[in-house]
């Protein structure tokens, strides 16, 4: 008996994915295990694999297709044995194609090459001075034709007063050009393009919205200096370099906030609808920039880990989501989380809280700037640093004791072993 295919829940929190490519044709054999097709989640890309042996009788979507958790995607059976139609085959073929509608063309003027008029002095073809050149265009003259003494024939100042052309005789000197008229510029095509959204924008857009309007945030800065975590960072470097390692200010602000939280166990939280969660573990979400989006890799008991050990592991799951192979118990479970835009010159700002976590903190760029110390002025590296927190959870003093902490640590690195 035929066995249907159908789209898995692959990560906690799907819905629907999009089948990204098909990795079996129909009429293959498969076993228990194989993979059948990638599957773009909310989060990654995704093995959906055959629950039994048989073969592949019918592929009923086609690549790119969106089908929601529990929806029909193929059919495994034994080999010859026919498919029943109330399993919801879809032709995905070259009849497919040729029974669907043909959308009419777009209705734009077509394309027409622009004209272009010669400049009256085009770089490349007369070989003059900069000075030259712009009393040339400034007084709209032709230099074509005009001998220059200069380096290999450029025509420089003194070849225009030699002709006697000095001010305003320069336009009775040379031939006038009228200046060039106005491009006429087209476009061709349609004006705009839709983009359907991936799975991981539709996640963020929906978790956006569960998070800014219904969690009351509220935003705390604090500005740090990191000279001293600088040093100690630079120090670290030099003795990992035979290892191959090294360590980022990011790594080290993971670190200290890590520890930070286990101080503060009031901000180390998730709300729950009915009661409030205070995490005991420290697992620190890093949010990852990706090509479509936005997703936050965990760094479970991080309090516990060295910094080269929080280094490796960062930089291993930032790639694994780039390429968007992340597992699902890499990207959930974060009780607290880091966004970092200091390696785009960002100076400061607020991030959104990602629930049911109670807090997160946005690090700008780690610059030097004017400060003054013991009466005098000097260049210190420092960085800023707001904590967006859920005040159903969190309230100012905590917030600002939490982020006292980190600031203590960041600005005092051996704090961190004590």
């Amino acid at each position: 008996m035929a066995t249907k295919v159908v789209m898995e829940a692959l990560s906690p929190t799907m819905e629907e994915g999009r089948l990204v490519t098909w990795t079996k044709k129909e009429g293959d054999a498969v076993k228990t295990g194989d993979t059948l097709a990638e599957v773009e989640t909310d989060k990654a890309v995704m093995e959906l694999v055959a629950r039994v042996d048989g073969q592949l009788l019918q592929r009923a979507v086609p690549e790119g297709a969106t089908v929601p958790v529990g929806g029909l995607v193929g059919v495994i059976g034994a080999p010859g044995e026919k498919v029943d139609a109330g399993d919801g085959r879809r032709e995905t073929g070259p009849a497919a194609a040729a029974s669907a509608p043909t959308p009419a063309p777009a209705q734009h003027p077509p394309a027409s090459p622009v004209s272009r008029l010669p400049s009256p002095d085009v770089p490349g073809r007369i070989k003059a001075s900069p000075l030259a050149k712009r009393i040339a265009r400034d007084s709209g003259l032709d230099l074509q034709g005009l001998q220059g003494s200069g380096p290999g024939g450029r025509v420089v100042k003194r070849d225009l007063e030699k002709a006697g052309m000095r001010d305003a005789g320069l336009a009775a000197a040379l031939p006038r050009v009228p200046p060039p008229a106005p491009l006429a510029v087209t476009r061709g095509g349609a004006p705009y393009e839709d983009v359907p959204l991936t799975q991981i924008r539709k996640t963020i857009a929906k978790r956006l919205a569960a998070s800014i309007g219904p969690v009351p945030h509220f935003f705390l800065t604090t500005e740090v200096d990191m000279e001293r975590a600088a040093e100690a960072r630079e120090a670290l470097n030099r003795d990992l370099a035979a290892q191959g390692l090294k360590v980022s200010f990011n790594d080290i602000i993971l670190k200290a906030t890590a520890l930070a939280l286990a101080k503060h166990r009031a901000c180390n939280a998730w709300f729950q609808e009915d009661h409030i969660r205070y995490w005991n573990e420290v697992h620190v979400g890093v949010a990852v920039a990706v090509e479509d989006g936005l997703i936050t890799p965990v760094i479970r008991n991080a309090d516990l880990k060295s910094l080269a050990a929080i280094g490796a592991e960062s930089r291993d799951l930032a790639q694994k989501a780039r390429n968007r192979r992340l597992q699902p118990s890499e990207y959930t479970g974060s009780t607290f989380s880091v966004s970092n835009l200091g390696m785009f010159d960002i100076d400061q700002f607020t991030a959104v809280i990602n629930p049911p976590e109670a807090g997160i903190i946005a690090v700008g760029s780690v610059a030097a700037k004017p400060v003054v110390t013991d009466g005098r002025l000097e260049a210190r590296r420092r960085v800023r640093i707001t904590m967006s927190c859920d005040h159903r959870v969190i309230d100012g003093a905590t917030g600002a004791a939490f982020l006292g902490t980190l600031k203590q640590m960041l600005e005092n690195p051996l704090a961190m072993v004590l």
